[in-house]
């Protein structure tokens, strides 16, 4: 074996150490840790999660949920319990410096006025903003319907991970070992404990223990920005206390979150000379020089000429320099992984670290799960870091741009060069995709192919599936296509045949039917494993093109209707208000296509509708035919 790390610098075992095994080991019960715990029990995986904190956060921290992030937690049935809880943000509004050395509104924007290709279109017109221990206490709720509760109190002293190339790629072996120390044992009782796991995933934030034993550099630089940060219920008379704000103002820049209940997130910029007084020889924060009451006469000053007071409590605050960082890798040999700010740390007023990281277990999870099951090659393992590499690179890149507009000095009669308005509306709605969520895309990749784009001209292939209302063909119900891709790891066939009334265009749907289910057809050859056929793998949607009055949804072969609720029709609803725009918004012609989406809910291709032989060969690139199990 080769060790990576040991804290106590002895790889010897205490006699009588306790041993156990698991599935996956996840060190960090943050966001992201706790996503994947979400994820992967759900999954049925064997998963076990610990945490060195003695409890969970309760107060502060993160507190934004983009539009995807809510989408994702709507596939895990999370996303009703967010939006009753959370606060909603539609609005935007940009305040600058005036003449009289005050600050006056110069205007406000929705998101969804920003967004206006249907891919970017989100299902969900605004952000919800939620301290991150109410949001954590949902993903513990979820996970503790599978069994898993987080284990606290527990330190990882010692990471070792063998160097036998055969045990590394074994599906069934146990390459990882990890020994634990409780932090609240009794004296004279063992307090450790020897892990096996056939994976580790390192959750454990900006200063991960796993990132650095593993030898990971952070890429990427410091700023010189020195921001506050305090969370309290303040009394005012400024108009847009309840919407999100981007400030300018002579005294520096602030930004408002508005919270749940009355509560609001202010965030300040310092001064050049606060920000050296806060700063310690090494550089670093310390926190014992100032008090959040400084924080809120620099906050009272940036809000001039409104009222700002304080009377209710401070229920948590910070001080921190905004750096900008990637890891250089997201794995060692795909079995032991990083996630979250483990992987990425950036400024918060994008309001994008919670989501990225749980985004990020979000889309390790799945790929884990089939490996695990011997579904698909380890290769698909190499694909987290080639996705969410590039996505936390472009995060970083958009970061900088944006770090640098808000804390940049405001346009004024004496400074001429200084940030205006226009170019933070503008900023706002050229990342306004990026930011949501919505607009992120994957690159082409043995999961992303790309080859018949064409067929859904307004699907991105790499992005996630669009929302949609359509009509189940059977009894004319709406449904939100979202809604029907949930998260529980299946792939998503989503066959839009066209108008069936057709001769021609229901001869290719029996071609499909009849190739797919053939010995050599994808959904024989990779959806089989057990006897629940290939449906455990593979849940096959039909999308009709017609009218409710007139489709006959039984004329569709068996195999793309394997019940009569899983085929559905692009039509209006009875009243007329909604529906009907699937084709036509998705870019797919009368020919029709064939979506494949991953359990993730992003594309992976998209095929004609007799396609079969090129969907077989899209799976044959990642996951294992039933044979070779």
């Amino acid at each position: 074996m080769e060790a990576v790390y040991d804290s106590e610098s002895t790889n010897v075992a205490p006699l009588h150490m306790k041993e156990s095994s698991v599935d996956v080991l996840i060190i960090g019960a943050g966001p992201a840790g706790l996503m994947a715990a979400t994820a992967l029990s759900k999954a049925g995986v064997t998963v076990r999660i610990i945490d060195n904190r003695f409890k969970r956060v309760e107060v502060g921290q993160a507190d934004g949920i983009q539009p995807r992030t809510i989408e994702v937690f709507k596939s895990y049935g999370l996303a009703d319990r967010l939006i009753e809880e959370g606060n909603h943000i539609y609005l935007s509004a940009f305040y600058n410096p005036t003449p009289e050395g005050g600050i006056a509104l110069s205007g406000r924007s929705s998101r969804a006025k920003a967004t206006v290709h249907v891919a970017q279109k989100g299902r969900y017109p605004f952000s919800v903003t939620l301290h991150q221990g109410a949001i954590e206490s949902m993903l513990h709720d979820s996970m503790r319907e599978n069994g898993v509760e987080v284990q606290r109190s527990l330190q990882p002293t010692m990471l070792e991970l063998s160097d036998d190339d055969n045990e590394i790629s074994h599906v069934d072996s146990y390459p990882v070992k990890v020994t634990l120390r409780s932090l609240k044992s009794v004296v004279g009782e063992n307090d450790t404990e020897l892990v096996h796991a056939k994976y580790v995933l390192g959750s454990d934030g900006a200063h991960s223990w796993v990132r650095k034993e593993l030898g990971i550099s952070m890429e990427g630089e410091q700023t010189n920005y020195v921001w506050g940060v305090v969370d309290t219920v303040p009394e005012t008379d400024f108009p847009d206390i309840r919407n999100k704000c981007a400030i300018h103002s002579e005294s520096g820049s602030c930004m408002i979150i508005p919270r749940e209940g009355d509560v609001v997130r202010l965030y300040s910029q310092l001064s050049d000379e606060d920000a050296q007084e806060v700063l310690n020889t090494k550089g670093r924060i310390d926190r014992s020089i100032w008090g959040p009451e400084r924080l809120l006469e620099i906050c009272k000053k940036q809000l001039y000429p409104y009222q700002l007071t304080f009377p209710n409590e401070i229920t948590w605050w910070a001080l921190y320099i905004i750096g900008q960082r990637v890891a250089s890798a997201y794995s060692k040999s795909e079995r032991i992984f990083i996630a979250g700010d483990a992987c990425h740390t950036h400024s918060p007023k994008a309001g994008q670290g919670m989501n990225a990281s749980m985004n990020d277990s979000h889309n390790l999870s799945w790929k884990l799960a089939y490996v695990l099951r011997g579904w698909a090659d380890r290769s698909l393992l190499k694909t987290y870091e080639f996705e969410r590499r590039k996505y936390a690179q472009d995060l970083i890149d958009f970061d900088k741009e944006w770090a640098k507009l808000f804390s940049g000095k405001p346009h004024s009669e004496t400074n001429k060069d200084g940030v205006t308005h226009e170019e933070m509306f503008k900023a706002a709605e050229k990342f306004g995709g990026f930011t949501s969520g919505i607009g992120i895309r994957y690159a082409p990749s043995p999961i992303t192919d790309v080859a018949y784009q064409s067929l859904a001209t307004n699907l991105p292939i790499g992005a996630r599936m669009a929302p949609q209302i359509i009509l189940r063909a059977s009894d004319a119900r709406p449904y939100e296509l979202q809604d029907l891709l949930p998260s529980d790891t299946r792939f998503k066939v989503l066959v839009f045949a066209g108008d069936i009334a057709s001769g021609t265009q229901l001869a290719k749907l029996e071609k499909l039917a009849a190739e797919a289910t053939s010995e050599s057809g994808f959904l024989s050859r990779y959806g089989h494993r057990s006897d629940k056929g290939w449906e455990e793998v593979f849940e096959v949607l039909t999308i009709l093109d017609g009218t409710k009055e007139t489709a006959d949804y039984t004329k569709v072969p068996a195999t793309l209707r394997p019940h009569w609720s899983k085929v559905f029709i692009d039509d209006t609803d009875i009243t007329e208000s909604q529906g009907g725009e699937a084709y036509e918004s998705f870019g797919i012609s009368s020919e029709g296509a064939v979506v494949i989406v991953r359990p993730d809910g992003y594309i992976g291709m998209v095929a004609p509708v007799d396609g079969a032989k090129e969907i077989g060969d899209y799976f044959a690139a990642f996951l294992t035919p039933v044979s070779s199990n």
